[in-house]
């Protein structure tokens, strides 16, 4: 078993990907670095926003920056991190599986 304190730091690169938009950024840079104005340019969001998402990815040290001439550019330090969307993936479609079962078992229903 793990320790409350390593329990504690997973939880923050978790916590740190808990919004949508890190997790279509993080999505986006597995395939390599992209600079902001990239990165801004997929959102509707204005740039503060889009900047405040990227800190909280970059203190969490799932990604990096370094400045191009007036850019920066991100990349993720830990590729493999995308590996977790896959588990989250099996997670939701066990929950989709169940959910039909108790739907069409619970009246007899053939799904």
């Amino acid at each position: 078993m793990i320790t409350f304190e390593e329990a504690e730091i997973r939880s923050r690169i978790i916590k740190a990907m808990s919004h949508p938009v890190r997790l279509m950024i993080i999505e986006v840079l597995k395939e390599g670095e992209l600079s902001f104005s990239k990165i801004n340019g997929m959102f509707e969001s204005d740039k503060s926003t889009v900047s405040k998402h990227l800190l909280v990815l970059k203190e969490s040290g799932i990604v990096s920056s370094k400045k191009s001439g007036s850019d920066m550019i991100y990349k993720l330090e830990v590729p493999c991190i995308t590996d977790f969307f896959g588990c989250v993936t099996a997670v939701i479609e066990n929950n989709v599986k169940r959910q039909q079962v108790c739907l069409c078992g619970g009246r007899g229903i053939s799904c």
